[in-house]
């Protein structure tokens, strides 16, 4: 029952993460062109960077416990940026009128799918014994791991390709391509 839980945080994650990540603070707002929101944009991309790792290290990688603790570092990593971003959100939308409240709800259920299924996984990956915590190696033998495993897998393209967007984006002569290829789209 834990994977399947798992699978549908991270799916949920997913979903919202393009729309957040890709379409609001790329597309649409261009959070990269906006001087106020440069160190937005770089705490993105950072967090965009850190996302296949933790995916890769944390959740598709088994019987390895050097990936295992890596992947735990990615995730403290993550937090610390997480909560950088957050405390300088604010002035950074200044451009905007401030981030619509919408949007903060928005992050608000991103990041509680993306910590609830590190949260859940925790819960599989490790058990209290007499002796301190113990970090189960193989999982494979639980029930949907398999699922888990195909939806992980599958995510991980699109996971690198957000995150190289946002690296693009970050860089000057690219971002000017970028925003070339935005500008002569008139929708959205």
């Amino acid at each position: 029952m834990g994977f399947l839980i798992l699978t549908i945080l991270l799916l949920a994650f997913a979903l919202l993460a393009v729309i957040d990540g890709f379409y609001l603070h790329i597309f649409k707002y261009q959070l990269f062109n906006h001087k106020e929101s440069k160190f937005e944009h770089l705490t993105h991309t950072i967090r965009a960077i850190l996302f296949p790792l933790i995916v890769y290290f944390l959740f598709i990688t088994q019987n390895c416990p050097t990936s295992f603790y890596l992947g735990v570092l990615f995730v403290v990593t993550d937090i610390v940026v997480l909560g950088t971003d957050a405390y300088l959100e604010k002035d950074s939308r200044i451009f905007m009128g401030g981030l619509p409240r919408w949007e903060y709800i928005l992050h608000l259920f991103v990041n509680g799918f993306h910590f609830a299924s590190i949260a859940v996984f925790f819960a599989i990956k490790l058990t209290f014994t007499e002796n301190g915590i113990e970090v189960i190696q193989t999982l494979s033998h639980l029930k949907n791991f398999g699922l888990f495993q195909f939806i992980a897998l599958n995510l991980l393209p699109g996971a690198i390709i957000l995150a190289l967007l946002h690296i693009y984006t970050s860089i000057n002569i690219t971002k000017e391509y970028w925003n070339n290829l935005r500008s002569k789209i008139t929708c959205c």
